[in-house]
């Protein structure tokens, strides 16, 4: 299939907009089909897509704008893939916002868009290059430019996205490996020996879990976990191209462990090298444990970039990891696709982004990081008064205008070693909060210049400057919320890490949309008030 572009988009004699009334087009022009066919139809860059197509003399793809704006229609209209391939078939809104009321047959068929999936997905496995993340990032630059957005003022923040798995017990995780691995056995003419034919029967798995009482779970748990080892006996390596066959192989790695003498046992509770990176359900093998807030969670997470201006914001970058990623990690890749900037930008997000190296890197490019709570220890007040040299090395000076007549940076440790006047130290009025240690002849303060950096943010915590901020950051907190009530996160229809990630993308594109309406209706109230006054 040949990559032809679609930047044109003539109106033909039979245009469907031609047989409307003027009311019925006055309505068409004030509905969200106006504002998506002016601003974000046009925005949308098919020439990024052009790799995943032939370059040969052959059939025309189906315009790639076109399927890109059904996918962002669909999410912000909660639509499936069948009602928005209809709602373009008989729904005049859905034509004139993707500029197709002049063609004699809408271009979208019920396979379009999961191919179209397909090959991003099979193009990212193929380079780690994310074209819908591409997209979706330079569609909100177009939306800012027009919504005249700068990225002055940004905020930040994460979320917790389930994988649309159920948590199994360990009875279950083993079963339902083994009669995978089984059926695919069975499927490829493998005779199973009498004892394992069970697991590939199509009730078996009620049968066998909740209806057996001869055993309690974890004797059962052990049966499956024998009967696994008798199957991949027979195996021999001829399944090791099979998913079912490399997630029982992980199974029996992360939860088993083979004593000295060749019997395999279940591991115990503290033998387990990684619980959070263990097989929690063979449908979603990506998919990890956190505990977060006082809750367990199963899936990914999600971190979000929004850029605020007055009265208006839009999420102009998105990241999404397994869950297990932290926040202060999303930081620094944030940061290292950041430019320099040639004015001062500010970022607000919680604790968890914070920490010196991040404070440091963002002001490499021209960006003031500001986290709104701590964590960790907190060092004492008086520490934000100690001078340090720029490379954070040497203590310069403390609180009480003393300086250290010698002084030594351990690396292991990260800190300086300070050499004081034992008589410097012992008339010092701030004594009892320094406590530093007195030896024979001198006193030492070992100091790091992070404990001193600690304690002015602090101090800053304490300002009216501050509370502004963390109000500031806060507005980022409603993002969560909607993403869950209204675009559906913790149920998207997909597994695996990249596949989630592509749905998640097009539900940011959604996002913005509806805040680009909220602007564009903004405007018109505003235009609206004039006129009266």
């Amino acid at each position: 299939m040949a990559f032809v572009t679609n930047s044109s988009q003539q109106m033909s004699l039979t245009d469907s907009t031609f047989n409307l009334t003027e009311r019925e087009r006055r309505f068409l022009e004030k509905s969200w089909a106006k504002t998506f066919a002016d601003r974000i139809f046009p925005a949308i860059d098919e020439d990024i897509f052009s790799v995943l197509y032939s370059n040969k003399a052959s059939r025309p793809n189906t315009p790639v704008n076109v399927i890109v704006g059904a996918l962002i229609l669909k999410e912000a209209l909660g639509d499936s893939d069948d009602e928005i391939v209809q709602a373009l078939m008989f729904d005049i809104r859905y034509q004139y916002a993707l500029h197709t009321t002049s063609f004699e047959e809408q271009p979208l068929s019920d396979r379009t868009l999961s191919r179209f999936r397909a090959r991003c997905l099979a193009y990212e496995t193929e380079t780690g290059i994310d074209l819908i993340h591409i997209c979706v990032t330079s569609l909100a630059k177009e939306i800012a430019e027009f919504m005249r957005l700068t990225p002055a003022m940004q905020r930040m923040d994460s979320l917790m996205v389930a994988a649309n798995i159920r948590n199994l017990s360990l009875l279950e995780l083993f079963y339902t490996c083994v009669a995978n691995l089984a059926k695919v056995m069975v499927a490829r003419g493998i005779d199973l020996p009498t004892e394992q034919k069970h697991y590939a029967e199509k009730d078996d798995y009620n049968a066998f879990i909740y209806h057996q009482r001869k055993l309690d779970a974890n004797e059962r748990t052990i049966v499956v976990m024998h009967d696994a080892e008798k199957l991949l006996d027979i195996c021999e390596g001829g399944f090791d191209d099979t998913s079912e066959y490399q997630l029982l192989i992980r199974l029996l790695k992360e939860q088993t462990i083979t004593d000295d003498d060749g019997t395999r046992r279940l591991r115990d509770k503290k033998e387990k090298e990684d619980p959070s990176k263990v097989l929690l359900n063979p449908s979603d093998p990506e998919a990890t444990f956190r505990k977060k807030a006082g809750g367990k969670h199963l899936g990914y997470v999600a971190n979000l970039t929004e850029t605020v201006g007055e009265n208006k914001s839009l999420v102009t970058d998105y990241a999404y990891e397994q869950n297990i990623y932290s926040d202060s990690q999303f930081m620094k890749d944030h940061l290292d696709q950041e430019p320099v900037y040639d004015q001062e930008v500010l970022m607000v997000a919680d604790g968890a982004y914070g920490g010196e190296g991040n404070v440091a890197k963002a002001a490499e490019h021209g960006i003031r990081l500001i986290t709104t709570n701590f964590t960790g220890r907190k060092p004492a007040d008086i520490f934000a008064e100690f001078i340090f040299s720029e490379d954070g090395h040497e203590l310069i000076e403390c609180i009480n205008h003393k300086k250290p007549f010698y002084t030594h940076y351990d690396e292991h440790n990260d800190r300086c070693n300070a050499h004081f006047k034992k008589c410097d130290c012992a008339s010092c009025p701030y004594l009892q909060e320094c406590k530093p240690s007195f030896k024979v002849g001198y006193s030492l303060k070992e100091l790091s210049w992070k404990a001193v950096n600690r304690a002015k943010q602090l101090r800053f915590m304490k300002t009216e400057e501050f509370t502004k901020y963390a109000h500031f950051r806060n507005g980022v907190e409603a993002l969560p919320s909607l993403l869950r009530r209204k675009y559906h996160v913790d149920k998207i229809p997909a597994h695996g890490k990249k596949q989630t990630r592509l749905h998640f993308g097009f539900k940011i594109a959604a996002l913005n949309f509806h805040k680009l309406l909220d602007y564009e209706n903004s405007l018109i109230c505003c235009a609206c008030e004039n006129n009266l006054a």
